[in-house]
């Protein structure tokens, strides 16, 4: 059986779907993979390679609605199927499940499968910004998933949403699974350290993850508690919603944040934290966050669409309203008076991470629902 993914980023393939891949290859299955920039990193091409993947090199834009290069990427993606002949396409991303989903369908691929594992930029924002592009979105998602044999969600909050709009019909063979997993041996229980109190937050550095907030509720916790540490890990994107240099280079000037900047392996920075933090608008399901919690970390995030499915509120962490600076900073001085607190949230996160977001058992749905036994 040969089996197509089309993915959006090199960089992100093996973290996100290395385990998914593997199970795949276990079975027998020849895996391609259609992803942009491989020429980026000749070492992850070659690990890539030697994993036993085929590799396609496939233009995409990540960002921007150029119609003249995502018309090349589509049409880049129909030459690839017809010479491939894949039984199977599975499209993550935006971008991949829009034009990957088209191509297979005009190509006619017996079994095609789209992951909806966030909702980006142009869901983002009050109702009245980005409307053009969340209709143009809205339209081009419609068209594509329409030809798609199953549609999976990370949370049921994008789901219902995509029902709302009109994007799915009723009858859309869809399925909700608990994100895209944690490798929970990989990601192994830390003790939480005895210095001082540190509050970790992992994601690019985009105005949509919270970013502000997180800087903002640091600053007001450091007026009570100096010697409090808040680190940052992530990078400046291409993203239109990405932070300004300058602005970051503000916070880490006047003391309030530690940015220890992009890293191939979070888990040292997750070991060095007590609390990790997520302030995100909305989310799939916040792969850091579950990583966090398979480390034993105790979580504040946002009562907003997957982030609220990651915590059990006063069990494994608090939740707090998007955008509140105040009730971020409130949480965090609980964390801060409590260390019991932080300790017992941290047990209950590794027990939810078993029990739930163990990526087999997450992998394992989404095989029996393709069918791929």
């Amino acid at each position: 059986m040969k089996f197509l993914m089309i993915a959006g980023f090199a960089d992100d393939l093996l973290p996100f779907r290395g385990d998914l891949i593997d199970a795949l290859l276990e079975r027998g299955i020849q895996v391609h993979v259609a992803l942009p920039d491989l020429e980026a990193d000749c070492d992850l091409r070659n690990k890539l390679l030697n994993k036993g993947l085929v590799l396609h090199k496939v233009t995409m834009q990540r960002a921007g609605m150029n119609p003249l290069a995502d018309l090349y990427t589509t049409w880049q993606l129909l030459q690839l199927i017809k010479t491939i002949r894949p039984e199977a396409v599975f499209a993550y991303l935006i971008k991949p499940v829009i034009y990957g989903m088209m191509a297979s369908s005009i190509t006619d691929v017996p079994h095609r499968f789209a992951l909806i594992s966030g909702l980006g930029y142009a869901f983002q924002g009050k109702k009245n910004q980005r409307g053009l592009l969340r209709r143009l979105v809205q339209g081009l998602y419609a068209i594509s998933l329409n030809g798609a044999h199953k549609i999976f969600f990370q949370n049921p909050d994008d789901l219902k949403l995509f029902h709302q709009l009109g994007i799915l019909k009723p009858n859309a063979p869809t399925c909700v699974v608990n994100g895209s997993g944690v490798n929970v041996d990989y990601y192994s229980y830390t003790p939480i350290p005895k210095n001082i109190p540190c509050f970790l937050m992992i994601a690019r550095f985009l105005v949509d993850k919270g970013i502000r907030e997180y800087a903002a509720a640091a600053k007001l916790v450091k007026a009570q508690y100096p010697k409090v540490r808040f680190t940052l890990v992530g990078w400046l994107d291409e993203n239109p919603s990405s932070i300004a240099q300058e602005e970051l280079d503000t916070w880490i000037a006047e003391g309030t944040i530690e940015n220890i900047g992009r890293l191939s392996d979070v888990r040292p920075a997750i070991a060095q934290c007590s609390v990790y933090v997520l302030p995100s608008y909305r989310e799939g399901t916040p792969r850091s966050v579950l990583e966090a919690m398979s480390m034993g970390r105790a979580i504040i995030t946002t009562d907003a669409p997957g982030c609220r499915e990651t915590v059990r509120a006063e069990d494994n962490g608090l939740l707090v309203p998007v955008g509140s600076v105040n009730e971020l900073a409130k949480a965090m001085l609980r964390f801060m008076e409590n260390e019991e607190l932080v300790l017992r949230m941290g047990q209950r996160s590794r027990e939810i991470a078993e029990e739930k977001y163990d990526v087999h058992k997450v992998n394992q749905v989404m095989l029996n629902e393709m069918g791929i036994f």
